[in-house]
């Protein structure tokens, strides 16, 4: 009598179920945490390297802030003004209603606090401006 062998062999297959489903969980939480997380001022950043900023003088708008919080306001050619907070929003509104494509810069101190500045920009933001530019001096290599 001849006997047959039955053989078994392993089984080369991966349970992925378990692993689908942590998936789909990090994925609900990302989804929910992710809102919570965006929040502040929107700036629109570049989508190239930096480059100087061409000088268009005569339709800029600068907001400077000095190390001791002073605003000042420079539309287009004129004088830097000392501004009150209050009345940016204002003047810089008029302006972006006049010609909307104007340019918005903020010049702040090294030494001014980071909530000043932006608070700045979120009154620059209120006043219409659809984009604001922090300018910075170019570094020098060490």
């Amino acid at each position: 009598m001849a006997r047959s062998r039955k053989r078994h062999s392993a089984v080369a297959e991966i349970n992925v179920v378990p692993y689908i489903d942590v998936t789909l969980v990090l994925l609900i939480i990302f989804m929910v945490t992710t809102p919570l997380l965006v929040q502040g001022v929107q700036v629109d950043l570049p989508k190239a390297s930096a480059r100087p900023i061409e000088k268009t003088e005569e339709s800029t708008l600068i907001v400077s802030v000095d190390r001791d919080g002073n605003y000042f306001l420079k539309i287009g050619s004129g004088q830097n003004e000392p501004v009150a907070a209050e009345e940016i929003q204002e003047r810089v509104s008029k302006v972006l209603r006049r010609s909307p494509e104007t340019p918005v810069f903020v010049w702040g101190d090294r030494q001014v606090p980071y909530g000043d500045v932006v608070g700045l920009m979120t009154v620059l933001q209120g006043a219409g401006a659809p984009a604001v530019g922090l300018v910075t001096e170019e570094a020098t290599p060490k």
